[in-house]
């Protein structure tokens, strides 16, 4: 049997990772029980993270997971998903934010300029991906999880032109 989770509720989030992530929930099992000096049997990981009646997962499960999946090929594109799941259900956001490049962009001003583009891009996508989500006068979890994802991305790259548009205006002190 199927199980339907949701991209908005954190566990479903983390559980989904967890199982997408190279070796699945078994070799995450076996990270924790290593990590903890406690054994912990895939099954019983599963059914914490499926929040199944009488079991759940600690705070501490949770951000050793997420090392665990960081260390992982590919975890790291995700391995932070839940936290902004979370974060989300109490009416905050949190956005992971990648480094900018070592000392900056050469031609900040021209950086500002695409980052400008592509954030217009995204608000086309995303009002596109909403109207035809909206159609039917509801929003299923798959397109919520399609309009989530856009708005996310857009929330990272005003981030980043905020540090362009921070560097350019030093830049720019530095010079008078």
């Amino acid at each position: 049997m199927t199980c339907r989770t949701s991209s908005l509720n954190w566990l479903d989030v983390l559980y989904n990772s967890v199982r997408k992530t190279p070796g699945g929930v078994a070799d995450a099992a076996a990270y924790l029980a290593d990590r903890r000096g406690k054994s912990m049997h895939p099954e019983t990981l599963r059914a914490k993270l499926r929040g199944l009646e009488g079991e759940s997962l600690t705070i501490e499960h949770a951000e050793l997971l997420t090392e665990w999946m960081q260390e992982k090929a590919g975890g790291c594109e995700y391995a932070l998903e839940w936290m902004q799941a979370l974060a989300g259900q109490f009416g905050m956001a949190v956005d992971a934010v990648p480094p900018p490049p070592e000392g900056g962009w050469s031609d900040e001003i021209g950086a500002i300029q695409t980052k400008l583009l592509e954030i217009t891009s995204r608000v086309g996508r995303l009002s596109g991906t909403a109207l035809e989500a909206m159609l039917d006068r509801r929003i299923d979890s798959d397109e919520a999880e399609l309009m989530v994802s856009e708005v996310r991305a857009l929330r990272t790259m005003a981030h980043r032109l905020e540090r362009n548009v921070a560097r350019a205006a030093a830049k720019g002190r530095a010079r008078k």
